[in-house]
């Protein structure tokens, strides 16, 4: 029984848990005929990528992956710092909008234009802020919303999804904790001490972890962070040592060696208990996503379909680390709005690290 405890976790605790949760409903995203597929991003792109943007500061608005080449594209506001770009070995585009400037706008919808059911973020690849809300979201609310954003010109793109955009929780079998059951996203470590990430909105419902309904404590809560960001640590009691993996559905696994932040354009997979492996694009960062339990800053939205019961899964390219699942409007036969939480900034905060 103990062994079969152990197995399941090294296994399916890896990084694709269920989810735990605060409601059920489904998600969904804005359909597209033949959606990109995204493109793979390699080491060098991702520290090329995390250095020009410190050494750029303001002069950029961000990068993405160019779908059609693979390219590291650099948006930058002026000619000098296009050639500091280039001389990096990416490829410069002058955007009229710093990030500086986009920040500003969601500052903006933030202050008049809140409401519980919208999302907002920046699309590097447009250099624009692109909102989106969902069936929730009345006439009446929209019209305010575009009212706000139309003194904005084309800096601004609404568009309205299916579902509802919520943190995607149900019962059923897996990590549980607090009657609910959650997916995890990613064993982690801190000297010789082992623990696992997942949603925040999962670690707030409950100190104790299982990996069965009534079973035995797999773990105890060591962290969680929920609305604001969302993320929480659970730290292993029950002497496990998984291997630091991620579960693919296939009877196989992904080993993560690493964490970046995603970079918009890029492919991604995302692993959680309910719709298990399913891939998209990084479609824009930054974002903003309005839950009715509260709103979460600096997530990263993506194409992948998701539902209930993925909660906390993870959210990664190849070896790479690059998010903790936190909720979506749901999914459209194979496109979806996948919200993910940077990992980069639970490791940083709780001073843990993938293996």
């Amino acid at each position: 029984m103990r062994r079969s405890l152990r197995a399941r976790i090294c296994l399916s605790l890896l990084l694709t848990l269920p989810a735990a949760g605060l409601g059920t409903g489904s998600a969904g995203a804005a359909p597209s005929p033949e959606p990109s597929p995204g493109v793979t991003a390699s080491a060098a792109q991702y520290a090329l990528d995390t250095r020009l943007e410190r050494a750029l500061g303001d002069d950029t608005a961000g990068s993405y992956l160019d779908p059609a080449t693979g390219e590291l594209v650099v948006t930058v506001t002026d000619q000098a710092a296009a050639e500091k770009v280039e001389a990096a070995g990416a490829r410069a585009e002058v955007v009229p909008r710093s990030t500086a400037e986009l920040k500003d706008i969601m500052s903006l919808l933030e202050s008049r234009a809140k409401i519980t059911g919208t999302s907002w973020g920046i699309d590097t690849s447009a250099n624009q802020v692109s909102v989106e809300a969902d069936s929730s979201v009345s006439a009446h609310s929209l019209a305010r919303l575009k009212a706000v954003a139309a003194p904005l010109g084309d800096a601004v793109r609404i568009e309205r999804v299916p579902g509802v955009f919520q943190q995607e929780v149900l019962g059923g079998d897996a990590i549980y904790g607090g009657g609910f059951r959650c997916s995890a996203a990613f064993n982690v470590i801190s000297g010789t001490v082992y623990y696992f990430l997942t949603a925040g909105h999962c670690t707030n419902e409950a100190v104790s972890w299982s990996a069965t309904s009534g079973g035995a404590e797999t773990g105890t809560r060591a962290g969680t962070s929920f609305p604001g960001n969302d993320y929480g640590l659970v730290r292993y009691t029950d002497g496990s040592q998984p291997p630091g993996a991620v579960n693919l559905y296939n009877g196989g696994s992904a080993d993560i060696s690493s964490a970046a932040d995603a970079i918009v354009g890029q492919a991604i997979q995302k692993s959680g208990s309910t719709t298990r492996l399913t891939s998209g694009r990084v479609t824009a960062v930054n974002v903003t996503v309005n839950y009715s339990a509260g709103p979460v800053y600096n997530m990263v939205r993506t194409t992948a379909c998701s539902a209930g019961g993925d909660s906390g899964g993870a959210h990664f390219s190849g070896t790479t680390a690059l998010g903790i699942h936190s909720g979506s409007s749901g999914c459209t036969g194979t496109n979806g709005s996948a919200v993910h939480q940077p990992v980069s900034e639970a490791l940083s905060n709780y001073g843990v690290s993938v293996y």
